[in-house]
């Protein structure tokens, strides 16, 4: 059986992929409960990718339910190196029009509520994350959507808030004065726990709206955001498409061993239930 190497973290308004070959699906159980959704596993471009909806099927998680540990624990568990989030994002910036992508490169953290690490329960790890998005990656993910013909936007910081809700006025005109460029709800934890597993994230930000800082344009709502994601939703498909062929059969980037130096926890301390629970993710670490 092919390994799997590549996934794709489907966001609002991509629950599947149309293109993928000799599918599958795979149920994982994991130590942090199940993931969004059943893991569809295909072959797109000759290579066997696995797809997981973010919100599962029908959009039943809000960015604060989505099981991010699950997910994440359940893709590294089938052997993947590389993910692909696809999100959608509103636009800080005048330059960044609905309907462009951005290729983010930064992310600033104004969430509060979510589960940020794999590690805890006696086991203590300090990943560094000055660069959140693999750089590799990310670059030829933009050279991917460039491809399509797509108006794609490389580097900008990726704004992360809580959710559900929209920004206020308010919070919308104190974001674009700290210098931010796109905002979202779902790039944290999913960055962080990626790096944790060894796992190198990119991010494919498809633009819907202005938020709601816009003095000219109408505020955000579902349904321009649905609109707009759904208009986009075929370069999402051709992008990932021409990504495929395009990615080195190995690494090299440092995403893989984030690990190496980053556990504390004197080893003779750990509790081994722990280490059986996070297996897959400290497997050559401990």
């Amino acid at each position: 059986m092919s390994e799997i190497k590549l996934a794709v973290i489907g966001g609002s308004g991509v629950y599947d992929m149309e293109a993928l070959t000799d599918v599958e699906e795979r149920q994982v159980s994991t130590p942090f409960g199940d993931p969004s959704d059943t893991i569809v596993v295909g072959t797109l471009s000759g290579t066997r990718i696995a797809f997981l909806p973010r919100h599962g099927r029908g959009h039943r998680w809000t960015p604060s339910e989505v099981p991010y540990r699950a997910n994440l624990w359940a893709l590294k568990s089938l052997g993947v190196e590389r993910i692909i989030s696809v999100s959608a994002c509103g636009s800080m910036k005048e330059q960044y029009a609905p309907r462009d992508i951005v290729i983010p490169d930064q992310i600033y953290d104004n969430t509060k509520k979510r589960d940020y690490s794999f590690f805890g329960r006696g086991l203590v790890a300090h990943i560094g994350l000055a660069e959140p998005f693999c750089a590799h990656l990310s670059q030829t993910l933009h050279e991917a959507v460039k491809s399509t013909g797509a108006t794609v936007h490389q580097g900008g910081t990726f704004m992360v808030i809580e959710g559900p809700r929209f920004s206020t006025r308010g919070e919308s005109r104190i974001y674009r004065s700290w210098g931010v460029d796109i905002i979202g709800m779902t790039a944290v934890p999913e960055a962080q726990l990626a790096r944790e597993a060894g796992i190198c994230y990119a991010t494919m930000a498809h633009v819907t709206d202005y938020d709601v800082w816009h003095e000219e344009e109408e505020a955000v709502s579902v349904e321009m955001l649905i609109a707009n994601l759904m208009a986009n939703a075929a370069v999402s498909k051709q992008a990932i498409a021409e990504l495929v062929p395009m990615l080195p059969v190995q690494r090299s980037c440092e995403c893989g061993q984030a690990l190496a130096t980053a556990v504390i926890t004197e080893k003779s301390l750990i509790p081994a239930n722990v280490v059986q629970d996070l297996g897959p993710i400290v497997k050559g670490v401990l």
